[in-house]
């Protein structure tokens, strides 16, 4: 079964069972610098989880494309990813376990028509702080899951929560069983020797942990799922991994035609990353140095690094380009629309990287004779690390050229300062996704707010032509980048500030709405990078019958009413670079 197919009996069955279908979110969140990619479905709904209403109701379905990061190094194996598409259905404190259950059941079993002999579930274990869950194993049970192939873990199989606090619940998650024989008497889905594959996880938000680590019960429960669409398109396709299926199979194809050095690591990395810089540039991403522009950089630099291992000519990536837009612009047609700025943007970041390999090259020439002229045989690591984190110049390359000058290289120090990097990386990425849940906080909510009133202040103090360049909120603080050739006056200032309190002042109400986008922008509404918006849109009104005076397309979250925010205060206006000015600012 194509992938497509899955995709679409997925969001046909969950419509036919009451939910809207929901398009899925820019792969570069909206609005939200605290994030660099939307990582999973949860991610741009987490404001409704948290009890806002969403506009389309209280059952939702929809696919959302993902990327996550934190295994790069890991692609080239037989199942990592960087872009993903994950397919999910919430309910909004509609409906709960039982139901839940046997619709993930009925679908896979009917829909899907596997074998109900090929399932496999775990539930909660229990601890200390939350009771052994049996009531969702008496929901598997009675939607025809027999006791023995229920099985219960603790908080590290099966318990989800966004950060250290928030809310948060057991799930259960469903395996599908590849009729591979047992590793041991005791195999079962937890113990990795891949006779079990799980496929779909269905969390329960049940629970409030706060910050002394105690656990309360929330006022409204939700269902939180996701089913990876490439893992389910390889199992229905009987494929070992991943890129075997219709979604790799053409470029894998074309790589293995090409290729002079035959390395199945290499075909995947340049096959998944090409497809993910894709994604990521159609969703407006490009390369640069820092946060999500950096991950696009390192995607292209070591898919190019990797056709140089297969010996395949770099001019032949406008024609991979080609086979991956005709493969998958049924899938994302938004590939066929953007192909010559994919190619433009590729094939510039590919010269950019050449020319790096060359000034590495020239820089370690530089280095071997220092280690020469010492009588060592051996390149530090702390040398090869330096070219790595400097120059973007791949390891593998420093040891090629070391074995060409009779030398090798010091790995043991190299892949622990490799691996003190990635500890780090991998924080700092942990840490914004962390702070994107986190602007759904009682303080972060309101500085959000904030934000709209700001921005629409600023449009009357300075002008029109003033736009929001960015924002970064915390729960002590706002900050908000904006577009302003000039320092702001102490009489600019306070009249932004007094006009924001004014407005605060007044109790205006702020309202929600879904609409298209055409007709979001041709009523006024404000917004960041009008390409990178679904086609529907949510909308913030702030005001009163009387007037409007902020309206943009967000994502939320937002309070109420302007009267709980509090009294404005503007700590610092700054510049942030060159024709965009930075005001930081407080609730009192």
């Amino acid at each position: 079964m194509k992938a497509i197919e899955i995709r679409n009996k997925y969001l046909n069955f969950f419509k036919s069972h009451g939910h809207a279908v929901i398009p899925s979110a820019p792969l570069i969140p909206e609005n939200d610098p605290s994030v660099l990619f939307t990582t999973a479905g949860m991610q741009p709904l987490v404001p409704y989880l948290l009890g806002e209403p969403h506009p389309a109701g209280t059952r939702l379905t929809d696919y959302q494309k993902c990327v996550r990061t934190n295994d790069i190094d890991e692609v080239g194996d037989n199942r990592h990813l960087t872009y993903f598409e994950m397919l999910g259905n919430w309910s909004l404190g509609d409906y709960f376990k039982e139901e839940s259950i046997q619709m993930s059941y009925d679908f896979l079993t009917k829909e899907l028509r596997i074998p109900a002999e090929k399932l496999s579930v775990t539930c909660f274990a229990g601890d200390e702080d939350c009771a052994r869950d049996e009531v969702t194993a008496s929901c598997w049970k009675k939607a025809g899951i027999p006791e023995e192939r229920i099985y219960y873990f603790g908080k590290d199989d099966n318990w989800w929560i966004a950060g250290e606090t928030g809310p948060c619940g057991p799930d259960t998650e469903m395996f599908y069983d590849t009729g591979k024989p047992k590793c041991s008497p005791e195999c079962n889905p937890s113990c990795g020797c891949g006779k079990y594959v799980e496929i779909w996880n269905n969390v329960f938000m049940e629970f409030y942990k706060d910050e002394n680590g105690k656990y309360s019960k929330l006022k409204q429960h939700n269902v939180d799922t996701g089913l990876g669409l490439e893992r389910m398109t390889m199992l229905l396709e009987g494929k070992e991994t991943p890129f075997e299926t219709e979604l790799f199979a053409p470029i894998m194809d074309k790589l293995a035609e090409l290729q002079k050095v035959d390395n199945i690591a290499s075909r995947r990395i340049v096959a998944e990353h090409l497809r993910s810089s894709m994604m990521i540039i159609c969703d407006g991403g490009r390369p640069s140095n820092v946060d999500r522009g950096y991950i696009l950089r390192r995607l292209i630099r070591r898919m190019v690094r990797h056709m140089n291992k297969l010996q395949i000519s770099l001019d032949e990536l406008s024609t991979l380009i080609d086979i991956n837009v005709e493969n998958l612009k049924e899938m994302y047609p938004a590939l066929e629309t953007n192909r010559d700025t994919i190619k433009t943007v590729i094939l510039e970041e590919k010269d950019k990287f050449v020319k790096t390999l060359e000034k590495g090259e020239k820089e370690f020439a530089k280095e071997i004779e220092t280690v020469k002229e010492q009588g060592q045989n051996i390149v530090p690591g702390k040398m090869v690390f330096r070219l790595y984190d400097t120059y973007g110049f791949p390891p593998e390359v420093t040891e090629e050229l070391a074995t060409e000058n009779g030398m090798k290289i010091d790995k043991e120090e190299f892949e622990k300062l490799f691996k003190e990097h990635q500890e780090k990386s991998r924080a700092g990425s942990e840490q914004k996704f962390k702070g994107g849940l986190a602007s759904t906080g009682e303080m972060e909510t309101k500085y959000h707010t904030a934000t709209h009133l700001l921005n629409a202040a600023l449009k009357v103090i300075l002008g029109k032509d003033v736009h929001q360049k960015g924002s970064n909120i915390t729960p002590e603080r706002m900050r908000f980048d904006f577009s302003c050739d000039h320092k702001l006056t102490d009489d600019e200032k306070k009249k932004v500030e007094d006009l924001v309190n004014e407005w605060i002042a007044q109790g205006l109400d702020v309202k929600c709405e879904e609409m298209k986008k055409d007709d979001a922008i041709k009523s006024g509404a404000e917004c960041m990078f009008i390409e990178k918006y679904p086609d529907i849109v949510t909308v913030y009104s702030i005001g009163n019958d009387k007037e409007t005076v902020s309206k943009e397309l967000c994502g939320g979250p937002h309070v109420k009413n302007t009267s709980e925010l509090g009294h404005f205060k503007i700590k610092k206006e700054e510049a942030s670079s060159a024709g965009v000015r930075r005001i930081k600012a407080i609730l009192e």
